[in-house]
């Protein structure tokens, strides 16, 4: 008796992936800042296969593997576009907002804006914390928050701008120093109007 064949089974085709963020590409981990994708992979993570991002960060020599999965929920982004990069020089021009808190609070604030791995708040610790060489110097506490804060922003900005960290050091650098340098232009003017003002009254009476 003839037996009937089976029909041969069909391999399952394999879909391509779609990735949110992709091989060698840049990226911005919250507590970590800008990295580089340099593969995607599977893992076995305590008996269960994982596929993960591995990341590169060269400057910190260091490699972190993120879940794809939970890539989106860590916090992790794509570089900041062409409007938030300009708003965020639009903020570093800006006058510095000085809470009247004690420090200890202050900087917490300014480290939770750090890790957050926003653009525009790293721009706001940089903007706060940069003093010039007529202020008054920094405690050492500040000056590291403002150090860890303004490496945050090169790295970022030189990643958007395809350069190195030098020239994207320098363009902020910069355009912090001419910010600082109009205010107090600004207001050296201003205090001069008003004291010419104060001897006309002084003549007049």
């Amino acid at each position: 008796m003839a037996t009937k064949k089976s029909a041969p089974k069909k391999k399952a085709t394999k879909k391509s992936a779609k990735y949110e963020f992709k091989k060698d590409s840049f990226i911005v981990y919250p507590a970590h800042g800008v990295g580089k994708v340099i593969a995607i992979e599977n893992e076995t993570i305590a008996g269960f296969d994982i596929e993960v991002y591995i990341i590169e960060f060269s400057q910190d020599k260091m490699i972190l593997r993120v879940p794809t999965n939970k890539a989106a929920n860590s916090g992790m982004r794509t570089l900041a576009n062409d409007n938030v990069l300009k708003d965020a020089f639009t903020t570093i021009k800006g006058r510095a907002r000085i809470k009247r808190t004690m420090w200890s609070r202050r900087a917490q604030e300014y480290e939770g804006k750090i890790n957050s791995g926003d653009l525009l708040l790293l721009s706001e610790v940089v903007r706060d914390l940069h003093r010039t060489e007529e202020q008054p110097e920094q405690s050492y506490s500040e000056r590291q928050l403002y150090e860890i804060a303004l490496d945050r922003m090169v790295r970022e900005v030189a990643a958007i701008n395809g350069t190195d960290s030098g020239p994207a050091l320098d363009l902020i650098l910069e355009t912090l120093s001419t910010a600082r340098a109009k205010a107090a232009a600004k207001a050296a003017a201003k205090a001069e109007a008003e004291a010419e003002a104060d001897d006309s009254d002084e003549a007049a009476a």
